[in-house]
């Protein structure tokens, strides 16, 4: 079974030749399926261990194990397979291309691969998050809430096994975030995928399987 596992992993970042300790010590294992929620003040570094969680950053000590390999010990050629095949990202702010349509935009992670998936099934995700009238418009055309409807689809394009969320419903009014919301929860049910979120919102993380809160650079489960 597919699963993330961090051992004693710290992490620290230097300013000024100044050392300012983030993690301290992180033990954590998630399993394909679970829903894993990271919560804690502002600063306290919930964002850091997410990236470290999904190989977008370093540990300063300690290991990150993906399958039980080493993600130190792969090659960078390795890494980006994982994290463009395995992985899918979700963030606070949608980060889509202005300039490309609803298709288009979650259609890149597939060409990015070089694969060669047919219109149809892109537009079987597309109606899973329930965009399908807004196939051809550009995001500058879309509220809010339909724009982070695009980047959950362009995180399921590739069948990922994890998707990492970085406050997805931060940005969101009242309404909008709880249909976010439900629509991750259904999504991770029906094709079970783990959710892994840095969130303040208790409103969506109260059904996740785990939580945990960092405080002072140690991470306990709430």
């Amino acid at each position: 079974m597919n699963k993330i596992e961090c051992v004693d992993l710290n992490k620290s970042f230097f300013v000024n030749s100044s050392e300012i300790k983030v993690l301290n010590n992180i033990n954590l294992t998630i399993q394909k399926g679970q829903l894993v929620a990271i919560c804690g003040q502002s600063g306290a570094g919930k964002s850091t261990l997410l990236q470290i969680l999904a190989s977008l950053d370093t540990p300063s000590s300690g290991l990150v194990m993906y399958d039980e390999n080493r993600m130190d010990s792969m090659k960078n050629s390795n890494l980006s397979s994982i994290r463009l095949n395995n992985f899918g990202f979700v963030y606070q702010f949608h980060h889509l291309l202005e300039d490309l349509t609803v298709i288009e935009n979650i259609s890149i992670p597939l060409e990015i691969s070089n694969k060669s998936v047919k219109k149809d099934e892109i537009i079987k995700i597309i109606d899973e998050v329930g965009l399908v009238h807004r196939i051809n418009h550009h995001p500058w055309k879309l509220s809010g809430g339909e724009k982070q409807r695009v980047a959950i689809a362009r995180a399921l394009i590739n069948e990922p096994d994890f998707i990492f969320l970085d406050e997805p419903t931060g940005n969101l009014d009242e309404e909008n975030a709880e249909i976010i919301q439900n629509l991750l929860l259904g999504i991770s049910r029906k094709h079970d995928i783990a959710l892994i979120t840095a969130s303040h919102d208790s409103n969506f993380i109260r059904n996740f399987d785990k939580i945990y809160k960092i405080h002072n650079m140690n991470l306990s489960e709430v």
